[in-house]
């Protein structure tokens, strides 16, 4: 097959498997990327996140993280839900109201490295789920899926930002999608300003050790307590960045079954939460991405919310 039949076929099979955007770009050094990320950990806005530190030359060039590296292709996955918690219980990011999705992911990815091999013939390759030293937003603005705003996420003009995204290292050459060159954000500052712990300094910077994700699913310590009143009512992640982006008017829920909110624990009020007990938490969150927090740092999250009402 010559390289622009493989890309529609990839493209094809993507669709069918769910996925909501395919593209593929030239693997490469990003030596665009190299000295904002350099500055970006000189400058400790990674917080604790300390293996941010570690493979740097990998993360700029994915040749080096996979042998005979060719090809990226980049995926998107809506997890936009139809409904949303309440406002009068504990907040919990939209990405974690269904399963876990590296597992739904990897299975999607799977499936779709199998059919590449069984069209084209000897592929090698690897599948990567926000798991490894990739930079997932950059892969995927090369590859034509979107733009990174000003919250840091990527944007796209059609489908917002609420959708993951994954990456296949193959070593073949397929045709390329043209990168992402306009930025559509404009003069809109919304992320900004809306941001509850101003995590977001600078347009297309963020101060991850300010971000109410990362203190509430990375954070390992106790909470900063000059961000004390800034929480809100986030006990697992957070989504005002998103929720407040003009272009997420355009998210239409997810047809991903394994996304769909739990009922089990979707309509736990306040009082549910804070009497979750050791047991009822490895069961409700046995596939589920809040699992990453384990039983102690949830029940820490919800203190620290309670102490600030």
């Amino acid at each position: 097959m010559n390289p622009e039949a493989i890309s529609t076929f990839i493209k094809q099979e993507a669709k069918a498997l769910g996925f909501l955007n395919c593209g593929i770009a030239k693997a490469r050094y990003l030596e665009e990327e190299a000295p904002r990320l350099e500055q970006w950990l000189k400058d400790g806005k990674h917080g604790r996140m300390s293996y941010m530190e570690n493979h740097f030359d990998k993360r700029l060039d994915p040749r080096k993280l996979v042998d005979d590296t060719k090809s990226i292709i980049s995926l998107s996955l809506n997890y936009f839900p139809e409904n949303e918690i309440s406002s009068s219980s504990y907040l919990v990011s939209k990405y974690a109201y269904g399963d876990d999705y590296h597992e739904v992911i990897k299975r999607k990815l799977k499936l779709l490295m199998n059919a590449i091999r069984e069209k084209v013939g000897d592929v090698n390759g690897r599948a990567f789920v926000d798991s490894a030293p990739v930079m997932d937003k950059v892969w995927a603005k090369e590859s034509g899926l979107g733009w990174i705003g000003k919250h840091t996420n990527l944007l796209s003009k059609k489908q917002g930002s609420f959708f993951f995204l994954a990456e296949l290292l193959i070593d073949i050459e397929c045709a390329y999608d043209a990168p992402m060159q306009t930025d559509h954000c404009g003069t809109c500052t919304q992320c900004i300003d809306a941001c509850p712990t101003q995590a977001i300094v600078a347009p297309y910077i963020l101060d991850a050790s300010k971000c109410i994700s990362y203190l509430t699913i990375e954070l390992k310590d106790e909470f900063p307590k000059e961000l004390q009143h800034s929480y809100s009512d986030w006990i697992f992640g957070c989504d005002v960045c998103q929720d407040v982006c003009p272009w997420n008017r355009f998210s239409i829920a997810t047809n991903e079954f394994d996304f769909k909110p739990k009922l089990e624990w979707f309509a736990y009020t306040k009082s549910d939460w804070d009497n979750l007990t050791q047991e009822s938490f490895e069961i409700l969150f046995k596939h589920s991405p809040i699992k990453r927090t384990k039983f102690e740092g949830l029940k820490r999250n919800i203190k620290w919310v309670m102490s600030n009402g």
